[in-house]
């Protein structure tokens, strides 16, 4: 038995990204009111050293609230989330209303040059958080 999923990997991830930024638009009013300060990164409170997404919460709450430069300094990886939540947002809801047909499976060449591609955009973003907190 064939189960074929409904939505596509980047509609996954722009319905993540979407979440993420509902999240980030009331987590400084939830902050505000009970004073809890958020999750830190399990690896950075570990080891010390900063995960590759180290900041991605507080570059989304940047982002959420029209403080460009912030997120950018934070984590320049919530860009490129929040482009691809922009970019597929339309086909996602175009799929959800039934107005569109359901993903074709991608090829093994593409599922290869898009898993190089995300852990090149992965080492990216850790390379940067490694240079933000001062180990590189």
């Amino acid at each position: 038995m064939v189960i074929r999923r409904v939505y596509s990997v980047p509609e996954h991830i722009t319905m993540a990204g979407l979440c993420a930024g509902a999240i980030g638009a009331v987590s400084p009013v939830i902050t505000a009111h009970t004073g809890a300060v958020g999750l830190p990164c399990p690896l950075r409170t570990l080891t010390g050293v900063p995960c590759p997404f180290c900041g991605l919460t507080t570059a989304t709450v940047a982002l959420t609230h029209g403080q460009w430069a912030a997120a950018a300094s934070t984590s320049p990886l919530a860009y490129l989330v929040a482009a691809l939540v922009v970019a597929t947002t339309p086909v996602l809801l175009a799929r959800a209303a039934g107005l569109t047909k359901p993903p074709r499976p991608w090829s093994a060449y593409a599922r290869r040059r898009t898993r190089y591609t995300a852990c090149i955009v992965v080492a990216m973003s850790w390379a940067f958080q490694l240079h933000r907190f001062g180990f590189v």
